[in-house]
């Protein structure tokens, strides 16, 4: 019996889509990826035409709502021999893009390093297995791999989460690497170079809000395409993602519930709003400090969700306000009283003006404390 995983890597998630665009793929393809350019926007964009496959037709979903010029200059970037980096604020889907490019160019979105404060160079590049070191000198066989390595060796993407959460030095240690794309391991003498095979890039993700922490030198964005992910503008399109992806979380932990259109479009307007700065009504608001992010929203509306899946659906406006409060208040308490001006100004009169949802919204606003 297969074991279930909490989150599947996109190539398990969307095998189906990825075979029938292989078997359908007729484009370029660049060396050693797996489909066309075309068929990698195709899996990321979607396709209104479904594609014959064993028997079936098989439609290939939009996965990315965004920009989709953005997504094909990714995609021309990943073919030529600069590295690709997304930045953006917190939460607009920068590491779920890296994961769908890796997945349909490469079929492998694992081969990841995570920066942190204390990535090390062997978490990159590569580390030895000591106790054969001992045994029988620095050998091939000695050496374990770090994801660059396999990257390098295999011809594959190697994704670079949070890159400016890197020390400097570390960052810098991928300089040479994606310009010469060749990698020294000096203590394996005269096989001591790795020469990269075609197919071989990097994706790397940066916040904007990491901006100053271990700032890229200008040498390394040299050998980087930027592209930025601005948060979703479009008030309709973010309901649509919010419901999209809760469905998808929904059916990943076995969960038969659907989700509540009139429940995630008060979300949708609220995120947007606070975000923003500004209501639909005209109204001035103070933006919280905090992350007001799509990626936060569907994390608050499927935690309402599960509340009234397990505990029944009485109460799920105020099980919403009260995980709305616990997202906001991560970064300042402060933020709290701008979510309670919110609700005193914005939804207090939307309330008045369409009743229903918004005015037990506005009801609800007695858990903000």
């Amino acid at each position: 019996m297969e074991q279930k995983r909490i989150k599947p890597p996109m190539e398990e998630l969307y095998r189906e889509e990825i075979q029938a665009l292989i078997a359908n793929d007729e484009g370029r393809k660049p060396m050693n990826w797996q489909m066309s350019a075309k068929a990698v926007r195709t899996f990321i964009l979607g396709s209104e035409k479904p594609l014959p496959y064993e028997g079936k037709k098989i439609t290939i979903s939009k996965k990315f709502f965004g920009n989709d010029a953005l997504v094909e200059r990714c995609i021309i970037t990943l073919a030529g021999n600069r590295g690709l980096m997304l930045v953006g604020e917190p939460g607009t889907a920068k590491t779920m893009l890296s994961e769908l490019l890796s997945a349909a160019i490469c079929n492998n979105s694992t081969n990841t390093v995570q920066g942190t404060a204390g990535t090390t160079e062997d978490m990159i590049k590569y580390t030895w297995n000591y106790a054969m070191l001992l045994d029988r000198g620095p050998v091939r066989e000695a050496l374990v791999p770090s994801p660059l390595y396999i990257g390098m060796e295999k011809g594959i993407l190697t994704r670079l989460e949070e890159i400016t959460r890197c020390p400097a030095e570390i960052q810098d240690s991928l300089i040479s690497i994606l310009s010469d794309k060749v990698l020294s391991i000096p203590e394996l003498a005269e096989d001591g170079l790795l020469f990269a095979k075609p197919g071989f890039n990097v994706i790397g993700t940066a916040n904007i809000r990491d901006k100053g922490v271990n700032e890229m030198s200008s040498a390394l964005k040299r050998r980087f395409n930027f592209e930025t992910i601005f948060p979703i503008q479009d008030v309709a399109l973010e309901k649509k993602i919010i419901l999209s992806e809760v469905r998808k979380l929904a059916a990943l932990s076995q969960i038969e519930m659907e989700p509540d259109e009139q429940v995630a479009d008060l979300l949708a307007y609220t995120y947007h709003e606070l975000r923003e700065g500004v209501s639909s009504l005209g109204h001035r608001i103070d933006k919280p400090a905090a992350v007001m992010s799509t990626a936060e929203a569907v994390s608050v509306y499927f935690q309402t969700m599960l509340g009234a899946y397990f505990y029944g659906e009485g109460g799920m406006i105020d099980s919403l306000v009260q995980n709305l409060i616990g997202a906001v208040a991560k970064e300042s308490r402060d933020d709290l009283v701008k979510v309670k001006g919110y609700f005193q100004t914005v939804v207090k009169d939307r309330g008045k003006q369409e009743g229903g949802l918004w005015e037990k919204y506005y009801e609800a606003r007695k858990w903000i404390r």
